[in-house]
């Protein structure tokens, strides 16, 4: 369990840190600030879940290109391109395919897509603790075949008929998650 802990913790550091990364990456280059079509560049932004806010990070990234942005083409652009991003459909995809979700909706529009990106999210979040709990057995069945003392041995079939355990139940977290998320199709 406690090694359970740990990687959990070296995982959460290691995704606090690509986020970093990326949160540092400019929102456009030169060249795109400079061949932008402003509707389409808003369209693009909505559907991939940006919140209007994201306007700014391209103002400044352009400004150091010397460029500005046509604001109301990319709002034009980015209203259209929300409202169909927008939708609980969209939401369940969105969470099953494990994507994080930055308050982009509209009030009118976010409680929709919420519900359905948590349904989803539930099943991607389950389809990735089966798969840990899936390496974690056959690692430990590579060092029950690698064991020389009995002892040693006793322990990991131990460990093994946990993880069993661990796995049936994980199955069975996936089957109702993916259960609900049909449910709403």
């Amino acid at each position: 369990m406690a090694a359970y802990a740990v990687t959990r913790m070296a995982l959460g550091a290691l995704l606090l840190g690509a986020a970093a990364l990326l949160g540092g990456c400019a929102a456009m280059s030169e060249q795109e600030c400079r061949t932008a079509n402003w509707g389409e560049q808003g369209m693009r932004d909505a559907l991939d879940g940006y919140p209007r806010s994201r306007l700014q990070d391209i103002r400044e990234a352009c400004a150091e290109a010397g460029v500005r942005p046509n604001e109301p083409l990319y709002l034009s652009g980015w209203e259209a391109g929300i409202v169909r991003f927008c939708t609980p459909q969209n939401g369940a995809r969105w969470g099953r395919d494990g994507r994080s979700y930055s308050n982009s909706c509209p009030p009118q529009m976010e409680a929709g897509f919420l519900d359905r990106y948590r349904v989803g999210r539930r099943a991607y979040d389950a389809e990735q603790n089966l798969r840990r709990l899936q390496s974690e057995q056959t690692s430990r069945q590579r060092d029950l075949d690698r064991a020389k003392d009995d002892d040693q041995r006793r322990r990991i079939r131990s460990d093994l008929r946990d993880l069993d355990r661990r796995i049936a139940y994980a199955r069975d977290d996936l089957d109702r998650a993916e259960w609900q998320l049909r449910q709403g199709r």
